[in-house]
């Protein structure tokens, strides 16, 4: 398995373990929070019943109602205090530190009529309180509390997890992208020559060293693909001339000394690699 298989595997292999991780971590929690609002939510149905005077009649199963939205529910009728209900909840929450942002909703049983409603959101000013001191007579009715979502819903977990694979995928892609642009560390593949302590790669125009890349111009890669050919032996400057610029007809006299000076600073990485002006005769790519 090439060094690329061996990346992407492991990414593959890293990012199956999170789902899983992260899938059974939020089951498991929102198993538990769930548990945890039907105790209390019955231990509020429990309180008003007690309040009414009722000490025998059960609180029926809490029926959730959507997200973040409970009903409690009754065995029998009863008559409530708003005053009353607004402290039994308020305690209870306050426990479970549930204090800010909801509204309660006292229904008939029918769920069509709201007998008495409050809401309270966080900041006491902004609370919204109604009919207080009116004894409510007695009544089939149930107990209707929603919450303010402050945080990520259950089902959005669950997209989240369900995207985390294309995500990912996009996230990779864009990785090894930005990697190559900014001259950064890719492994270099098999299609490569060792000059020195470089490696070379001609095919991607690319000199490694350790985990640096150095980017090649196109002459600048002709230049050097023939120098690491044939290491420490003269190359003729006519003939370094004709295979640079062979193809465009026109050979300017000085640009073989730019090209090779722009080399020279590219290959500096490693002092044991020089390329040598042999007077009369042409350049010697030197490695010691």
């Amino acid at each position: 398995m090439n060094t690329r298989a061996k990346y992407l595997s492991g990414i593959a292999c890293l990012l199956l373990t999170a789902i899983i991780c992260v899938a059974f971590t939020l089951s498991g929690n929102d198993n538990f929070d769930l548990a945890k609002q039907q105790i209390m939510l019955r231990k509020i149905g429990h309180e008003v019943l007690l309040h009414s005077g009722d000490s025998t009649s059960r609180v029926l199963p809490v029926k959730q109602v959507g997200e973040n939205e409970y009903q409690i529910t009754f065995q029998n009728e009863f008559t409530f205090q708003p005053d009353s209900l607004i402290a039994i909840i308020k305690r209870s929450l306050a426990q479970n530190n549930l204090t800010h942002n909801y509204i309660v909703n006292v229904m008939n049983c029918s769920g069509k009529d709201v007998v008495f409603g409050y809401a309270i959101l966080g900041n006491e000013k902004n609370n919204i309180v109604a009919c207080l001191g009116r004894k409510q007579p007695k009544s089939c009715y149930l107990i209707d509390l929603k919450f303010e979502n402050d945080g990520i819903t259950t089902a959005q977990k669950r997209y989240l997890i369900g995207s985390l694979p294309a995500l990912a995928f996009v996230g990779l892609l864009a990785f090894r992208k930005s990697k190559t642009k900014k001259g950064q560390y890719t492994a270099p593949d098999t299609d490569t020559l060792k000059v020195g302590k470089l490696l070379f790669n001609a095919n991607k125009r690319c000199l490694y060293f350790g985990k640096t890349v150095i980017a090649l111009t196109t002459k600048e890669n002709k230049l050097l693909l023939i120098f690491a050919e044939a290491p420490n032996t003269i190359i003729e400057r006519a003939r370094l001339q004709k295979e640079l610029w062979e193809d465009e007809g026109v050979i300017v006299g000085r640009s073989l000394d730019v090209f090779i000076s722009k080399l020279r600073k590219k290959l500096e990485s490693d002092p044991s690699v020089q390329i040598i002006n042999v007077h009369g005769k042409g350049y010697k790519l030197e490695v010691s």
